[in-house]
């Protein structure tokens, strides 16, 4: 079982034609597309996306992504992608999992791993920016009243 994160965020998405081979099942490049989706989604629920990102001077490329197929994603299914933020104080990082919506069957499992990068003189930053640290701790203490 991958570790549970302080934030989650899910979305769901119909399979469209276009993400589907010729055996009518996902080509396998476009679950990052989908890990990307339900990132945005969650970088949204913290209040710090990727333009507050680039507005504090920073970029967060992608160093390390896993990916486990466990199962095939086929054109018209509805599957839910879940990510959940783990870590964000030296380095974001985002377990992922999609699943079939009507039946909670696993479908793919993964993970990303993003550093900050200073725009300005692309240095890479061994500590996640103020900034993005202060909106996540505001993001966790809002979703902790919720419950």
């Amino acid at each position: 079982m991958r570790k549970k994160g302080v934030l989650q965020a899910s979305v769901e998405l119909e399979v469209p034609f276009f993400d589907v081979d010729m055996m009518n099942i996902v080509w396998h490049g476009h679950y990052v597309k989908y890990f990307e989706v339900v990132r945005c989604a969650l970088l949204d629920k913290i209040g710090h996306n990727y333009n507050q990102m680039r507005e504090c001077g920073y970029g967060w490329p992608v160093v390390d992504l896993q990916l486990r197929y466990v199962l095939p994603a086929e054109f018209g299914q509805k599957i839910t992608v879940t990510a959940d933020l783990v870590e964000w104080q030296e380095r974001l990082k985002i377990n992922y999992l999609i699943t079939d919506s009507a039946t909670g069957a696993r479908l793919t499992r993964g993970s990303t791993v993003q550093v900050a990068v200073r725009m300005a003189d692309r240095e890479m930053q061994f500590v996640a920016p103020v900034e993005f640290r202060e909106a996540v701790e505001a993001a966790v203490a809002r979703e902790s009243l919720k419950k």
